[in-house]
């Protein structure tokens, strides 16, 4: 990984909050693969209406899971293990948001 983050940047301020995110990111590329194919198989098949709802409750979903995870005390010592970053939390909402759709 750390080809990777030395590829995108040299700032240390950067490269030390994308070590961070890269594990999350990596291992969320599978499951948005997977959402990305169903969208065309759902926008073939023109269920836009289920489409519709389904992002409405993702969304939510997303929302909450971000809410927990950066205001609560049980999202950030009992998920995070005490480590509360809004820029993984908000990553976690996107990972959410993918895995409810």
């Amino acid at each position: 990984s750390g080809f990777l983050v030395d590829f995108f940047t040299s700032d240390e301020g950067t490269r030390i909050e994308l070590g961070k995110l890269l594990t999350i990111v990596i291992l969320a590329q599978p499951l948005n693969s997977f959402v990305f194919a169903a969208d065309g198989v759902l926008q073939g098949a023109e269920e836009f209406g289920y489409q519709a709802r389904a992002m409405a409750l993702s969304v939510g979903s997303a929302f909450a899971m971000f809410a927990v995870l950066e205001h609560t005390t049980f999202g950030q010592e009992i998920i995070l293990g005490g480590n509360g970053d809004t820029l993984v939390n908000v990553w976690y909402g996107l990972i959410t948001l993918q895995a409810m759709r």
